[in-house]
């Protein structure tokens, strides 16, 4: 009970600054949620989304889970997906990996951890489709942070695969995808490929795969 005294204590000083800041806006985000983005990233709770990208509550749609795997079988995920594009209209999906992700170092090392094996099994069949490519690197680090880098890639080439996406495209909508990655020792957030708007522009996923990112020295930095 004690910790949650602690949580609640710190929420009313959260709540009480921003009245401070702006004493309209617990009643404006109540009337309305219209956020222009939508955020697939991991559970992590060294990334959090909000703060990260310096958006107050309301201004980004958020689903998170381990490793930030979009699977089209995931109700979870494809409804965040369908009620982000269709009913709120955002404009932006971005799908958020990060460095020194721990679901992303068990499915390199093959590790056991228990019922999550099941869902960490789709970052291994990541790893072994570039398992080439991993393979070359000079060091495990570098590994590591490419198939963060891969996976991330991956993901956001599901979301461009969703019917979600492929139909929101198909009727004119104004929508793009975004795979990035953040950096936990650095606080920046970089992109690894961005702006797919449309099927034709979906392979530029599989060609940012093959070459982008941090164990390459390429990935940008947002400034």
């Amino acid at each position: 009970m004690d910790v949650l005294e602690t949580l609640i204590r710190r929420n009313r000083e959260w709540a009480r600054g921003v009245l401070e800041q702006d004493p309209a806006f617990f009643r404006k985000l109540s009337e309305q949620q219209a956020p222009d983005y939508l955020w697939i990233g991991c559970a992590d709770s060294r990334v959090p989304a909000n703060q990260i990208v310096g958006l107050l509550p309301g201004e980004l749609f958020v689903h998170r889970n381990v490793a930030n795997v979009v699977l089209h079988a995931d109700l979870n995920c494809m409804s965040v997906l369908q009620f982000a594009v269709e009913v709120l209209q955002v404009e932006q999906v971005i799908v958020c990996g990060h460095y020194g992700c721990g679901g992303v170092r068990a499915a390199l090392d093959d590790a056991r951890l228990g019922l999550v094996d099941h869902w960490i099994r789709h970052v291994r069949e990541v790893a072994h489709r570039h398992a080439g490519a991993l393979a070359a690197l000079p060091d495990d680090q570098r590994r590591w942070d490419r198939l963060c880098e891969l996976n991330a890639l991956e993901q956001a080439h599901n979301v461009c695969q969703s019917t979600t996406v492929q139909d929101a495209w198909a009727r004119g909508a104004r929508l793009a995808v975004h795979a990035c990655i953040y950096g936990v020792g650095d606080g920046l957030l970089r992109v690894l490929a961005g702006g797919v708007s449309g099927p034709g522009e979906v392979a530029a996923l599989a060609a940012a795969a093959g070459g982008a990112g941090r164990a390459s020295g390429r990935t940008k930095a947002l400034e």
